[in-house]
């Protein structure tokens, strides 16, 4: 059974200012309670380096890999299927036009495989707690600037 934290919330600001706080990945420690450092180059392929905020006093680092990058639109990121289907974890940010100002944003976090329940029972809270707070504070930092 698969673990899924999905976001759905209506921003007031346009998708483009939606769109470049998603990828403006060198300002994420300045309003990012979860992703606390990032780095990439968002090129399909490339690596996304992480430090994650799962447990309040320590930030783990996390090498994901770029998988989707449709630029004002969609990014998706995350690990290929370990040995055995073990675990294999999807992040995605999608972003659309909604009304004539306005922008949808979707957040979406999916880990499968058959460790995935134990994930989930270990760090299933805390994992949910660091996607609402970052997708919150994504939405806060794009209407601060409208």
């Amino acid at each position: 059974m698969a673990l899924v934290i999905e976001h759905d919330f209506r921003v007031d600001a346009t998708p483009a200012r939606v769109w470049e706080v998603v990828t403006d990945l060198q300002h994420y420690p300045e309003w990012n309670p979860f992703v606390v450092r990032c780095e990439s180059t968002l090129v399909v392929g490339d690596p996304i380096l992480m430090r994650v905020r799962v447990l309040p006093f320590f930030a783990q680092p996390q090498r994901e890999w770029i998988l989707e990058h449709e630029p004002g639109r969609r990014l998706c990121y995350g690990l290929a299927s370990m040995p055995l289907g073990a675990l294999e974890s999807r992040r995605s940010h999608d972003v659309t036009a909604d009304g004539a100002t306005g922008a949808r944003y979707q957040s979406r976090f999916e880990l499968s495989g058959w460790l995935s329940p134990v994930v989930a029972l270990l760090l299933g809270g805390r994992l949910r707690e660091g996607f609402t707070a970052m997708s919150r504070a994504l939405v806060q930092r794009a209407e601060c600037a409208t």
